[in-house]
């Protein structure tokens, strides 16, 4: 039987992914959208190698982010649950048993540029995404996503991605409002029918011929991969350079223009790896991006979305969370910002969508 302490810690409204993002949601302080951390039910199955396992073992050993007293904690006080019950802190779980963990989640941080609506047709929406912002969830994103943002400021749902852009790539981002319509788009992309320009500035004068790359198996995970690259400009340091990415692999514009010799100027990732031989200390116009830092806006943030909740508003503390009293979960780097990579342009047979230029294309 359930004391009234456990029965008051299980009295709270859990949230589950059929609770949709909702304006109020958010909280805008120093240029960054937070969400105000809620309660979330995760679940899980148990798997043939987790099965055998005290639940706390279990916990701990594959689920890293907690300590094991956190753990032990949770399962006591019914925040871990097998099958929708209480379970001692020894209990041994079997194959395919649901496990439900309580927690109170707080979500990484993005820019607090709007999603931009550049088009609304009856079946599609295109929009600009902003750099810092996932398109859909993902690990510890749910609401700070494309996808939440739309639903909670201006009520389009269902969506369905029919391409991704990575998560600090900013541009053009189309999203159809049925899953009979992401399917055409899809069979078109997968069919070679599609034609994709993205911007880039990267470190270096680029060259004037049109400079492509295949790469080979050590590139990109064993992967055939090919990607055009055509100087649209340049200052003698820093080049605007066009991409048409034939194919679409993870990474491919950023390793593509590393292998060439021209990284993107603020890709930190990159930047930091040889270049055709040559150290990122030996390149005076990367060692310049990398130290001034020169990337703290994406270059296309209008209609800042500040007035949807009061700054100062404070959040509910969860005496049992790991991320409490902060609004920031652990772990996240503050300091990550945009890259200057900017999808412009999607075209086929039929349709053409494209995006505005983002302010950091200009090399004046």
């Amino acid at each position: 039987m359930k004391s009234r302490k456990e029965e008051k810690a299980m009295e709270i409204v859990w949230q589950t992914p059929e609770i949709r993002p909702q304006r109020q949601d958010y909280i805008f302080r120093d240029g960054r959208r937070h969400v105000r951390p809620y309660n979330f039910e995760f679940i899980c199955h148990v798997k043939k190698r987790w099965a055998g396992k005290t639940i706390v073992d279990l916990f701990t050993y594959e689920f890293k982010g907690r300590p094991y007293d956190y753990y032990v904690s949770a399962v006591k006080s019914g925040r871990i649950q097998v099958e929708g019950v209480m379970v001692p802190v020894s209990y041994i779980v079997k194959t395919s048993q649901k496990i439900s963990h309580f927690v109170h989640r707080h979500e990484p941080p993005v820019m607090t540029c709007d999603v931009s609506i550049l088009q609304e047709e009856p079946d599609v929406v295109v929009v600009c995404k902003p750099a810092s912002v996932p398109v859909h969830s993902c690990g510890q994103y749910r609401k700070n996503t494309v996808v939440g943002i739309l639903e909670a400021e201006h009520g389009l749902a269902p969506l369905f991605p029919i391409h991704r852009l990575d998560r600090l790539v900013s541009g053009l981002l189309i999203l159809a409002k049925s899953s009979s319509k992401a399917n055409y788009f899809r069979q078109q992309i997968e069919g070679g029918m599609v034609q994709k320009q993205y911007i880039a500035r990267v470190a270096g004068e680029f060259p004037e011929q049109e400079v492509s790359d295949l790469s080979d198996d050590t590139l990109i995970k064993g992967k055939t991969a090919c990607t055009k690259f055509t100087r649209l400009s340049t200052n003698g340091i820093h080049s605007l350079v066009l991409c048409e990415p034939v194919t679409g692999r993870t990474h491919q514009i950023r390793v593509h223009l590393q292998h060439v010799g021209y990284p993107i100027a603020n890709d930190m990732l990159y930047l930091s790896k040889l270049v055709n031989g040559r150290s990122t200390e030996g390149m005076g116009a990367d060692r310049a991006a990398v130290n001034s830092r020169p990337f703290l806006t994406s270059g296309f943030c209008e209609n800042l979305s500040t007035e949807h909740v009061d700054p100062n508003e404070d959040f509910s503390i969860d005496p049992m969370c790991t991320n409490c009293p902060n609004l920031v979960p652990k772990g996240y780097d503050v300091h990550e910002e945009a890259l200057w990579l900017h999808c412009v342009r999607y075209s086929a047979p039929g349709w053409t969508y494209e995006c505005p230029y983002p302010d950091w294309a200009s090399l004046s």
